[in-house]
């Protein structure tokens, strides 16, 4: 109680992404979708009925799964032993989770998937990290769709989500017990729908545009 006075809360982040995905598809056409912003910075979020009702975001964008250079969650208990034995301060600590970690971190090569995506065959850790990023989609898209009792469509958005064919493979091909099902081809082409036919849950690949969404409120805040 005291916390939430001050202000802390599950915020969430990528609103206005989630908002332009549910205006461009429609509510219904989504049914129970997760949709997967997948950037520099990156989250999910459970949606029902053109709702979010859960997101991998918290109180910070440095939550969730990791990221180009941020951590995504951590064991609150890595924190406190790096101020009380390893000799970090709340900037460091800032530091690191912030710009050191993630891919970047991980890797020691590059924040920037593409980079990764193209050395990972010669680079061991690249490859590493590749792989490490792909397990923590996985789960969160299982975790969310849980939440939603089921999943409907899964929706991929951003810079990684929408140019990283080999990402969203190997995110999908360890969903099939979801009903989960990519066709190759489209995948390799960025196809608006890269579900196989046979997919019980429709995949799409939609180009977000976060700053039309802050042109639509400000239009509504300001009138025409």
């Amino acid at each position: 109680h005291l916390l939430w006075a001050k202000g802390i809360r599950r915020y969430g982040f990528h609103g206005l992404s989630y908002e332009y995905v549910v205006a461009t598809v429609g509510a219904s056409t989504l049914g129970r979708a997760v949709i997967a912003h997948l950037g520099n910075g990156a989250s999910m979020a459970a949606v029902r009925d053109g709702r979010s009702i859960d997101t991998t975001m918290g109180f910070t964008p440095s939550g969730g799964f990791m990221m180009g250079t941020r951590s995504g969650d951590l064991d609150p208990g890595v924190l406190v032993h790096l101020l009380a034995h390893e000799g970090y301060d709340v900037a460091a600590l800032a530091r690191l989770v912030d710009h050191e970690a993630g891919l970047l971190g991980v890797s020691g090569i590059s924040a920037d998937m593409k980079v990764l995506l193209a050395v990972r065959a010669r680079e061991p850790a690249a490859a590493d990290a590749v792989e490490l990023f792909c397990h923590q989609l996985r789960k969160h898209v299982g975790a969310l769709a849980a939440v939603l009792g089921g999943i409907d469509t899964l929706v991929f958005t951003g810079g990684i989500g929408e140019h990283a064919a080999p990402v969203r493979w190997e995110v999908c091909s360890g969903l099939e017990h979801l009903g989960i099902r990519l066709d190759p081809e489209r995948n390799a082409r960025h196809d608006a729908i890269i579900s196989a036919d046979e997919s019980a849950c429709t995949v799409r690949v939609i180009p977000t545009d976060e700053d039309l969404m802050i042109a639509r409120h400000t239009r509504t805040v300001l009138g025409p």
